[in-house]
C-alpha cells in the first residue's frame, strides 16, 4: 500500500491499522517514497538467559573494580588518551 504525505497525514490511523494487519506501508513523497511504516519488532531482553554461563567470580571481580576509583593510566584510556 502506498499514501502521499498528505494522505498519510489525514488517514495516520487506517494506515497503523494496516500495518498492524500485516499490511506494508510507503509513505510517498513527490512520487518517490520517502518512509516506510512496519510494525513494531517483537522481544526483547530475556531474562536469565545467560544463566550457568558467566562465572560468578568474573561478575564480582567485575563488581569490586566499579567500587575502586580508576586509576590514571585506566582514566587516561577510558578518556580516549
Amino acid at each position: 500500500m502506498q499514501a502521499s504525505v498528505h494522505e498519510a497525514k489525514t488517514n495516520l490511523s487506517k494506515l497503523l491499522e494496516a500495518v498492524a494487519r500485516g499490511e506494508r506501508v510507503v509513505i510517498t513523497k513527490h512520487g518517490k517514497p520517502a518512509a516506510e511504516l512496519v510494525p513494531p519488532k517483537r522481544g526483547g531482553v530475556v531474562f536469565g538467559s545467560l544463566a550457568g554461563k558467566v562465572d560468578p567470580k568474573v561478575v564480582d571481580a567485575f563488581i569490586d573494580a566499579l567500587e575502586e576509583p580508576m586509576s590514571e593510566e585506566e582514566l587516561r584510556l577510558w578518556e580516549g588518551g
